[in-house]
This record gives structure tokens, sequence and C-alpha cells, in this order.
């Protein structure tokens, strides 16, 4: 526990350091609410390999299909936690199935900071006609993005995280760097069993918010990255290549306290495994979520207000 509880403090701490105020005349801020959003989420993190030689695909599809998440927010940190409960009925036939994804978002000033884990258990390998369970498999994904956001008449935390209130349309060119590693293991007594992959990717993105009728929000915007990915097995260590693909699509309401919408969100990390085949890495999230804002407690604000005076920051 030692090094992950240090290092989320150590970035708590830069949060509140390095907090910047938006521009109040197109955002308004919730420093003294503290959020709590609840949301039926889909998400998974799905693999395909394409065989350009006959244009055949293999897709490799976790088993759970539809999870209940929930977010704790307050000023500069967000908690995402989730899980794929069983009296879902499409969730009902997936026994011995994992889905665990725990998420943190922080805003350093205009960086945003983005940290994702998935453990999955459970998945199915299908040709498009053919589909045959892989009950054992597992992946493991920990990773995440960090980017620059130039304008601050531009909020992000408006679409999906609703600690702000974008009060007027504006957008922003929004750099960011990537990094995720993931392991994927069958579990079978075969050589290659198990693969390691590191995925680095850079790129320029650009993101917009156009607010209807002053509650409403509907917003668009993409990254486009490159980098290198390297895959590690027992035997063979690759390297190539690698395109990246993130697409966010979000609709809202938003006011003081209530706030409703759906937020879509899918990343494609794409590479060549050999001359004549490739791989794709799939992250998606859609959720529909509603959620209240609550006075913080009077002892959470103090602390904040001591630490902000103390050290130069109101």
């Amino acid at each position: 526990m030692g090094i992950r509880y240090w290092g989320v403090i150590i970035l708590l701490v830069f949060c509140e350091l390095c907090s910047a105020q938006s521009n109040p005349e197109y955002v308004q801020d919730f420093p003294d609410k503290f959020t709590v959003r609840l949301g039926l989420q889909s998400t998974f993190n799905s693999f395909a390999f394409t065989d350009t030689a006959d244009n055949s695909v293999l897709e490799i599809i976790p088993n759970d299909k539809t999870y209940l998440g929930a977010s704790f927010l307050f000023r500069s940190v967000e908690i995402d936690l989730g899980f794929a409960p069983d009296f879902f009925s499409e969730n009902q036939d997936n026994e011995g199935s994992r889905l665990l994804s725990l998420n943190f978002r922080m805003f350093l000033g205009k960086w945003m900071q983005t940290l994702d884990f998935y453990s999955q258990k459970g998945f199915f390998l299908t040709d498009g006609n053919n589909r045959i369970p892989l009950a054992e498999m597992t992946s493991l994904k920990i990773g995440g993005t960090t980017g620059y956001i130039f304008n601050d008449k531009f909020s992000f935390r408006a679409i999906g995280f609703q600690n702000e209130w974008q009060k007027k349309s504006a957008g922003s060119f929004i750099p960011r760097f990537t990094f995720y590693y993931t392991k994927l293991d069958l579990h079978d007594e075969s050589p290659e069993s198990s693969t390691n992959t590191y995925d680095l990717a850079i790129g320029p993105g650009y993101y917009y918010n156009w607010v209807l009728k002053k509650h409403f929000i509907f917003s668009l915007g993409a990254t486009l990255g490159v980098g290198i990915n390297i895959t590690r097995s027992d035997f063979t260590t690759k390297s190539t290549t690698l395109t990246q693909i993130i697409f966010r699509n979000a609709i809202g309401y938003n006011s003081e306290r209530f706030f409703t919408g759906i937020n879509l969100n899918a990343q494609l990390l794409h590479y060549n495994i050999d001359p004549n085949a490739f791989q794709d890495d799939i992250i998606f999230f859609g959720e529909l979520y509603m959620g209240y804002r609550f006075r913080a407690p009077k002892s959470w604000i103090d602390k904040a207000a001591k630490f902000n005076r103390k050290f130069g920051l109101d």
C-alpha cells in the first residue's frame, strides 16, 4: 500500500498548490460543495486482431455488460468507483466474471491528470460467427493521460465531472500525453499464455462546449496521438509505432444543485503486431448519470481555506 498511498497524497497536495481559478464569466465553480454522482454505466477494455491478408477479425470481448458507478467530488479531486452487480439481467449469465474499474481525475491549474485501473476476468473470443468462452482469461490495465487546457474559459470538469458549470460556450486546444500498461493472461498451458504491453502516445486535441439555453450543454472533442507500443511475452519483445484516437461526447443539464446527462468516451490504441496483422486496444465508457451538490462539511472548507491561506492561494 505504501507507494500507492504516498503517490495519491502527493497528487492531492499538488492539486491544491497548483489549482487555478477559471474565468468566472464563463465558468462557475463550487468550492464549498461536496458532489455525489450516481451513474448507470457500460465500460470495457476489449481487443481486436485483424489479419490484413484475408481481412479476418478476431475479437476478445469481456463478459460483463452493465455496472453501477458512484463518484465523489470535492474541489480538485474526483474518485470514481464501479462494479457489475448480478441483479442486471445481462450480467446473470456471467458466473465467475469480474469487472472492477477505478478512476482518479485531478486538475493541477491548467493541467489535467487521469489515472485509470481496469481489472477484468471472463472473455469471449469471436470472429463474428462463432463465440468461444474464455472463462479464466484476465486483463489488467493501469495508466492514464496528462493534458494541458490552454483556454481558461473552457471547463473540462463541466462535461462528466460536474464540479463546474459552463455558463457560456467555449473551446480549448488540449494536447495530451498517454501511458498504459496492459497484461493479458489466458491462464492456460501455452508457452505465450501471458503478454505485457506498454503504450506511450502524445498528440493534439480540441474540445468545445456549446451552452444551450443556459442550463443545457452539448460537448464534442477528440485527441489524435502517435507513439510507441512495446509488447513482451516469455520469449519475445517487440516494439512498433502506435496511433491513438480519443473521442468524447456529452449532453447534460446543470444547475446550482442538481445535474444529469449522458457521457460517451472511447479510446483506440492501434498498432501492428506483424507485417500482416494489427491489434486494436479499445477502451469504451458510456454513462447515464445524475447527481446532487451538498454543502461540504464546515471542517473540510475550513481546512481547505487554512491550507490556501498558508500557501498564499486565496
